[in-house]
């Protein structure tokens, strides 16, 4: 059986002409598989998916996908590209399963026999069958995006990168959506680039964390939440006391419960004043990576403990 091809990123840098610095030497290596990209908005993210869509030029770097240069074989790379950027634009008129059709034509597949088989294929996998007759102007926003995702998969993508899928779905289609998400992993390298750190953390066997252009950490999800044990902490406080205590503590995250506000802290040493200790999940690995918290020894214990 054919190893599956990874992708190679080595010191992407990308800036714009208004001097912002979307990408600072970004390097990740990516194996098949679902790969999360979490960040916030700005943080690079959409820059960083385009170049690998060729659909950017960085300044400098390099990219390979196994053995195609990405950055100079880019037809190579769109023969085995598939694509869900953040805005999917549809033509409202058409029926879905007409301009899938179309899509197919376009990616290369000349025979009707073979593109009614795939096309039908498609609209099963991402549960659109019975709705294939339907214009995508009645589309809810999750059908439009597994819509997007059966035009991603023509042609069977070794790459295929996923930005801001869930954003703006209502949490049943989020998770039909993610369901159908965790199926294409199995065949190829899946990028998913979110901000929402519940998707990373359902879908993603391996993540990076990015900020401001840079990478500010590399791990599996499961082995960044074990380097956090016995150094998150809470407690339920009054709002006009939060100040005080951020002030007194490293506050990584806070949440609103009942009216009152849920603190969580980085502490190596317990704080006492009332936290308790807390197991660490995917938000806090997040929130305490964004607080600067896992310095670069950290991130290289890490990466030992991954490898």
């Amino acid at each position: 059986m054919e190893a599956l091809a990874a992708l190679s990123i080595e010191n992407i840098s990308k800036t714009y002409a208004n001097g912002v610095k979307a990408l600072e030497n970004v390097s990740l290596q990516i194996p098949a598989g679902m790969y999360g990209l979490l960040g916030p908005n700005g943080a690079g993210k959409s820059t960083l998916m385009r170049i690998l869509a060729t659909l950017q030029e960085p300044d400098e770097g390099s990219v390979k996908l196994g053995e195609i240069d990405v950055l100079n074989e880019q037809e190579k790379v769109r023969e085995t590209l598939g694509y869900l950027p953040q805005e999917f634009g549809v033509y409202p008129k058409a029926r879905a399963e007409d301009l899938l059709i179309h899509f197919a034509i376009l990616k290369g597949i000349t025979s009707s026999k073979a593109r009614k088989e795939v096309t039908e294929a498609l609209l099963r996998q991402t549960n659109l069958w019975d709705v294939r007759r339907q214009k995508l102007g009645g589309f809810s926003g999750g059908m439009r995006q597994r819509f997007g995702v059966a035009v991603a998969l023509l042609g069977n993508p070794k790459l295929m990168i996923v930005d801001e899928p869930t954003a703006g779905l209502d949490p049943a289609e989020r998770v039909r959506f993610l369901n159908l998400l965790s199926e294409l992993g199995e065949n190829s390298v899946v990028i998913l680039s979110t901000h929402i750190v519940e998707d990373v953390s359902e879908l993603c066997t391996n993540m990076a964390i990015i900020n401001k252009g840079k990478i500010l950490l590399e791990a599996e999800p499961l082995k960044a939440i074990e380097e956090l044990q016995g150094r998150i902490w809470r407690k339920i406080v009054e709002k006009n006391m939060l100040s005080l205590v951020e002030y007194e503590h490293s506050v990584i995250s806070t949440k609103l419960m009942s009216g009152r506000t849920v603190v969580h802290i980085y502490s190596e040493e317990d704080p006492c004043n009332g936290f308790e200790p807390v197991q660490p999940d995917l938000e806090d690995v997040y929130f305490s990576t964004m607080a600067g918290h896992y310095n670069a020894d950290q991130r290289s214990q890490i990466q030992e403990v991954v490898s």
